[in-house]
Protein backbone atom coordinates (compact mmCIF):
# COMPACT_ATOMS: atom_id res chain seq x y z
CA UNK A 1 0.00 0.00 0.00
CA UNK A 2 3.09 2.28 -0.21
CA UNK A 3 2.38 3.57 -3.39
CA UNK A 4 -1.79 4.21 -2.70
CA UNK A 5 -3.26 6.11 -5.85
CA UNK A 6 -6.23 7.97 -4.80
CA UNK A 7 -8.44 10.18 -7.13
CA UNK A 8 -9.32 13.07 -4.58
CA UNK A 9 -6.95 14.25 -1.32
CA UNK A 10 -8.85 15.62 1.48
CA UNK A 11 -6.99 17.46 3.74
CA UNK A 12 -7.99 17.41 7.52
CA UNK A 13 -5.05 17.91 8.94
CA UNK A 14 -5.34 20.51 12.62
CA UNK A 15 -9.23 18.98 12.37
CA UNK A 16 -10.91 16.94 15.95
CA UNK A 17 -13.62 15.01 16.03
CA UNK A 18 -16.13 15.03 14.37
CA UNK A 19 -14.74 17.38 11.56
CA UNK A 20 -12.81 14.70 9.89
CA UNK A 21 -15.75 12.61 9.35
CA UNK A 22 -17.81 15.52 8.39
CA UNK A 23 -15.58 16.32 5.45
CA UNK A 24 -15.24 12.77 4.58
CA UNK A 25 -18.99 12.28 4.15
CA UNK A 26 -18.93 15.76 1.55
CA UNK A 27 -15.75 14.36 -0.08
CA UNK A 28 -17.44 10.70 -0.49
CA UNK A 29 -20.65 12.35 -1.77
CA UNK A 30 -18.89 13.91 -4.90
CA UNK A 31 -16.97 10.81 -5.70
CA UNK A 32 -18.36 8.28 -8.40
CA UNK A 33 -18.52 4.41 -7.46
CA UNK A 34 -14.87 2.98 -7.16
CA UNK A 35 -12.90 5.80 -6.95
CA UNK A 36 -10.56 6.44 -3.87
CA UNK A 37 -10.58 8.93 -1.33
CA UNK A 38 -7.24 9.87 0.48
CA UNK A 39 -7.99 11.72 3.83
CA UNK A 40 -5.25 13.32 5.56
CA UNK A 41 -5.21 13.74 9.39
CA UNK A 42 -3.72 14.31 12.36
CA UNK A 43 -6.38 13.65 15.21
CA UNK A 44 -5.09 10.01 16.46
CA UNK A 45 -8.61 9.35 16.70
CA UNK A 46 -9.56 9.48 13.21
CA UNK A 47 -8.34 5.87 12.09
CA UNK A 48 -10.89 4.15 14.38
CA UNK A 49 -14.05 7.09 13.61
CA UNK A 50 -12.69 6.80 9.10
CA UNK A 51 -12.54 2.55 9.62
CA UNK A 52 -15.87 2.72 11.86
CA UNK A 53 -17.77 5.03 9.55
CA UNK A 54 -16.93 3.70 6.76
CA UNK A 55 -18.50 -0.04 7.43
CA UNK A 56 -21.79 1.47 9.18
CA UNK A 57 -22.10 3.26 5.33
CA UNK A 58 -20.95 0.73 3.28
CA UNK A 59 -17.66 2.28 1.77
CA UNK A 60 -14.69 0.29 1.43
CA UNK A 61 -12.19 1.08 4.46
CA UNK A 62 -8.49 -0.21 2.74
CA UNK A 63 -6.00 0.86 5.38
CA UNK A 64 -4.10 3.96 6.54
CA UNK A 65 -0.58 4.92 6.38
CA UNK A 66 1.25 6.70 8.62
CA UNK A 67 3.80 9.31 7.25
CA UNK A 68 5.41 11.62 10.19
CA UNK A 69 2.25 12.78 12.05
CA UNK A 70 0.02 12.61 9.31
CA UNK A 71 -2.04 9.72 9.40
CA UNK A 72 -3.41 8.82 4.65
CA UNK A 73 -6.64 6.84 5.44
CA UNK A 74 -7.59 5.45 1.97
CA UNK A 75 -11.61 4.82 1.33
CA UNK A 76 -13.18 3.70 -1.68
CA UNK A 77 -16.59 4.23 -2.62
CA UNK A 78 -18.89 1.71 -3.08
CA UNK A 79 -20.38 0.70 -5.83
CA UNK A 80 -24.10 1.38 -5.12
CA UNK A 81 -26.26 4.64 -4.24
CA UNK A 82 -27.40 2.47 -1.25
CA UNK A 83 -25.10 4.02 0.99
CA UNK A 84 -27.52 5.01 3.60
CA UNK A 85 -25.93 5.83 7.03
CA UNK A 86 -26.81 4.20 9.63
CA UNK A 87 -27.92 5.61 12.98
CA UNK A 88 -28.07 4.22 16.51
CA UNK A 89 -32.03 4.70 17.79
CA UNK A 90 -31.21 4.95 21.04
CA UNK A 91 -30.51 8.17 22.44
CA UNK A 92 -30.57 10.32 25.49
CA UNK A 93 -29.88 14.04 25.80
CA UNK A 94 -26.80 15.26 28.23
CA UNK A 95 -29.98 16.87 30.41
CA UNK A 96 -31.60 13.59 30.83
CA UNK A 97 -28.71 11.72 31.06
CA UNK A 98 -27.27 13.49 33.98
CA UNK A 99 -30.69 13.78 35.54
CA UNK A 100 -30.48 9.79 35.29
CA UNK A 101 -27.38 9.73 36.72
CA UNK A 102 -27.80 12.00 39.88
CA UNK A 103 -30.97 9.49 40.65
CA UNK A 104 -28.37 6.18 40.33
CA UNK A 105 -24.51 5.86 41.05
CA UNK A 106 -24.46 2.51 39.27
CA UNK A 107 -25.17 3.55 35.99
CA UNK A 108 -22.63 2.26 33.34
CA UNK A 109 -20.66 4.66 31.15
CA UNK A 110 -18.45 3.86 28.42
CA UNK A 111 -16.33 6.33 27.59
CA UNK A 112 -15.26 5.87 23.78
CA UNK A 113 -12.60 9.09 23.33
CA UNK A 114 -9.07 8.54 23.17
CA UNK A 115 -7.34 7.87 26.54
CA UNK A 116 -5.88 11.65 26.28
CA UNK A 117 -8.80 12.90 25.94
CA UNK A 118 -10.53 10.64 28.76
CA UNK A 119 -7.73 11.68 31.16
CA UNK A 120 -8.32 15.53 31.12
CA UNK A 121 -11.82 15.18 31.91
CA UNK A 122 -14.76 12.25 32.01
CA UNK A 123 -17.88 11.58 34.01
CA UNK A 124 -17.22 9.98 37.30
CA UNK A 125 -16.14 6.31 37.23
CA UNK A 126 -16.87 5.93 33.44
CA UNK A 127 -15.39 2.94 31.43
CA UNK A 128 -12.39 4.11 29.04
CA UNK A 129 -12.51 1.95 25.97
CA UNK A 130 -11.54 4.31 22.79
CA UNK A 131 -13.52 3.13 20.06
CA UNK A 132 -10.28 1.63 18.35
CA UNK A 133 -9.73 -0.65 21.07
CA UNK A 134 -13.76 -1.56 21.42
CA UNK A 135 -13.95 -5.15 19.45
CA UNK A 136 -10.94 -6.08 21.49
CA UNK A 137 -12.00 -5.55 25.07
CA UNK A 138 -15.91 -6.39 24.50
CA UNK A 139 -15.10 -8.95 27.53
CA UNK A 140 -14.60 -5.88 30.02
CA UNK A 141 -18.70 -5.21 29.85
CA UNK A 142 -21.64 -7.04 30.78
CA UNK A 143 -24.69 -7.46 27.61
CA UNK A 144 -26.93 -7.67 30.68
CA UNK A 145 -26.93 -4.03 31.78
CA UNK A 146 -27.51 -1.08 30.51
CA UNK A 147 -24.33 0.79 28.76
CA UNK A 148 -24.60 4.45 28.41
CA UNK A 149 -21.84 5.60 25.47
CA UNK A 150 -19.77 9.23 25.54
CA UNK A 151 -17.61 10.66 23.00
CA UNK A 152 -16.83 14.38 22.64
CA UNK A 153 -19.95 14.76 20.27
CA UNK A 154 -22.43 12.14 19.75
CA UNK A 155 -20.37 10.71 16.97
CA UNK A 156 -17.51 7.98 17.86
CA UNK A 157 -20.70 6.70 20.59
CA UNK A 158 -22.83 6.28 17.83
CA UNK A 159 -20.37 4.05 16.06
CA UNK A 160 -19.52 1.74 18.88
CA UNK A 161 -23.41 1.51 20.23
CA UNK A 162 -23.74 -0.23 16.37
CA UNK A 163 -21.02 -1.98 17.16
CA UNK A 164 -22.02 -3.04 20.82
CA UNK A 165 -25.78 -4.02 19.39
CA UNK A 166 -24.09 -5.85 16.29
CA UNK A 167 -22.30 -8.11 19.12
CA UNK A 168 -25.33 -9.17 20.80
CA UNK A 169 -25.94 -6.07 23.04
CA UNK A 170 -29.50 -4.82 23.39
CA UNK A 171 -29.33 -2.22 26.25
CA UNK A 172 -27.18 0.40 24.48
CA UNK A 173 -27.86 4.15 24.47
CA UNK A 174 -25.62 7.12 23.04
CA UNK A 175 -25.17 10.35 24.98
CA UNK A 176 -25.68 13.21 22.48
CA UNK A 177 -23.88 15.63 22.17
CA UNK A 178 -22.16 14.63 24.42
CA UNK A 179 -18.62 15.95 26.30
CA UNK A 180 -18.33 18.52 24.36
CA UNK A 181 -21.37 20.13 25.81
CA UNK A 182 -21.10 18.16 29.18
CA UNK A 183 -21.99 20.29 32.17
CA UNK A 184 -22.70 17.35 34.93
CA UNK A 185 -19.83 16.35 37.36
CA UNK A 186 -16.15 15.44 35.60
CA UNK A 187 -13.11 13.86 37.34
CA UNK A 188 -9.53 13.70 35.42
CA UNK A 189 -6.50 11.45 36.39
CA UNK A 190 -5.58 15.03 38.46
CA UNK A 191 -8.64 14.39 40.95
Amino acid sequence: MENMKANVILDAKGLACPMPIVKTKKAMNGLESGQVLEVQATDKGSKADIKAWAESTGHLYLGTLEEEEVLKHYLRKSSCDETIERKHPNVINNDQFETKLEANENIVVLDVRETAEYAFNHIPNAISIPLGELENRLGVLNKEEEIYIVCRTGNRSDLAAQKLVEKGFTKVINIVPGMSQWTGRTTSFDN
